[in-house]
């Protein structure tokens, strides 16, 4: 008896164990995604380190609202077992967009095969283009649950361009391999992310003016749990409609501007968007809000009559209009005139604290942070990463619309109050130099 019952165990065990091995294991799906981005002290621009390859590496990226691919340069020191170059014509190539086949002379590595797909990149930093092997790699990013960081999750072959390190011209923060784009391209971040694990097309941009902390980019529906406060922040937002530019960048339609309540008189024509020129871009890699050459002009009049009793000197470049840091009013009296970027409803605006409208550029001086973009921008106005900064973004592409709050310094939180202190790690995580 006791043989029959030990044999009945086994029986059972083994069919359980068999059971077991064929269940198939739901693939991991985060409702969140959240991209750790610190600011560089010398260019001002804001970097995010995205793991990366077989075995995974941090890569450092430029981030860049406007790009529509990640791009990184390969010609040097790209290892990665996972790499895959998709043939030419194939589905990943369609999905990218414009591209031809591509053909490489030298042996084949990285971003030189034959017969796979070739698509532009540019230096959002000089505007330079270069040809590109689009490519297949792993990428993680880390996974949010409530108020804690959860496990990475990983996209196994996600596309992206293999550049070449010609590309890296102009003044890119030390140590940065290529460009993270956030651009409404289907091979950008967001969308390619919000396909691979099913969450909205949606993302969040909170930048730290702080280079000793960091802000976030936050992919899918994210919480703001991280940082006490910024739920109830976050339900405040001012929405305006978003309009996409021909190389998926991001534009919103700014009707006038105002200082301290008072209209600046321009031509408001120059406002309007035809085919991705003239509006207002809102951009990342550009350090500091640009105006088109006569709306500076007038801008700049405008705010030394609102900004009486404070002398000029010598301008520092790249601005235009510089003062006395000494006779400055102390931030607390309220003495700097506010900037508002009016939108098409004009009960929703842009508001740039007055204190936010100067930036240190030298000792004892301090210049408009607005810059001269001359007669023919690409946009009359960009607004910069430094009026970026501490503000809490969220793009809602499905609904084609972007939603913004007033600077954080008028809060008890700022964008650099998130705790990503939690984060899992992975032993094999090194950076790439």
């Amino acid at each position: 008896m006791a043989s029959t019952f030990n044999s009945l165990l086994i029986f059972f065990a083994a069919l359980f164990f068999i059971s077991e091995s064929r269940v198939v294991r739901a693939p991991f799906k985060p409702n969140s995604l959240v991209l750790p981005v610190h600011k560089d002290t010398a260019t001002g621009l804001h970097v995010a380190n995205i793991r990366k390859s077989t075995p995974r590496v941090y890569v450092p990226f430029l981030v860049d609202l406007n790009g529509n691919f990640l791009w990184v340069v390969c010609d040097q020191n790209y290892s990665s077992s996972t790499y895959n170059a998709p043939f030419c014509h194939s589905t990943q190539c369609s999905r990218a967009g414009d591209h031809y086949c591509h053909k490489c002379h030298s042996a084949a590595r990285p971003g030189c095969h034959n017969n796979t797909c070739a698509v532009m990149t540019i230096n959002p930093l000089t505007r330079s283009y270069a040809v590109a092997e689009l490519a297949q790699d792993l990428v993680s990013v880390q996974s949010i649950q409530g108020s804690n960081m959860a496990q990475i999750a990983t996209v196994p072959n996600f596309l992206f361009a293999c550049a070449p390190s010609s590309l890296l011209q102009g003044p890119f923060p030390k140590s940065v391999q290529g460009v993270a784009g956030l651009g409404h391209a289907p091979v950008a971040l967001p969308l390619q992310l919000a396909s691979h694990f099913g969450f909205p097309p949606q993302f969040s941009l909170c930048l730290s003016s702080s280079t000793n902390t960091s802000g976030g980019i936050f992919f899918g529906n994210a919480p703001f749990k991280l940082a006490t406060g910024f739920d109830n922040i976050s339900k405040s937002m001012a929405y305006t409609p978003l309009s996409i530019g021909p190389q998926a960048e991001y534009f919103i339609l700014v009707k006038s501007i105002k200082i301290n309540n008072k209209t600046v008189p321009f031509n408001t024509s120059l406002l309007s968007a035809t085919r991705g020129f003239g509006g207002t871009l809102i951009s990342t890699t550009t350090p500091y809000t640009v105006l088109e050459h006569s709306i500076f002009k007038t801008f700049a009049s405008f705010f030394i009559q609102q900004f009486v009793g404070v002398p000029q000197v010598k301008s520092v470049p790249p601005f235009g209009l510089c003062f006395n840091s000494h006779n400055l009013p102390p931030t607390r009296v309220g003495g700097y005139p506010n900037i508002e970027f009016v939108m098409q409803n004009r009960n929703v605006s842009w508001t740039i604290l007055g204190v936010d409208s100067l930036v240190n550029a030298r000792p004892n001086v301090s210049c408009l942070a607005f810059v001269d973009g001359g007669l023919n921008p690409r946009a009359s106005i960009v607004i910069g990463a430094y009026h970026l900064e501490d503000h809490l973004l969220h793009f809602d592409l499905s609904n084609s619309k972007v939603g913004y709050t007033s600077s954080l310094q008028s809060h008890p939180v700022n964008c650099a109050n998130f705790n990503f202190t939690s984060a899992l790690t992975l032993e094999e995580d090194t950076m790439r130099d």
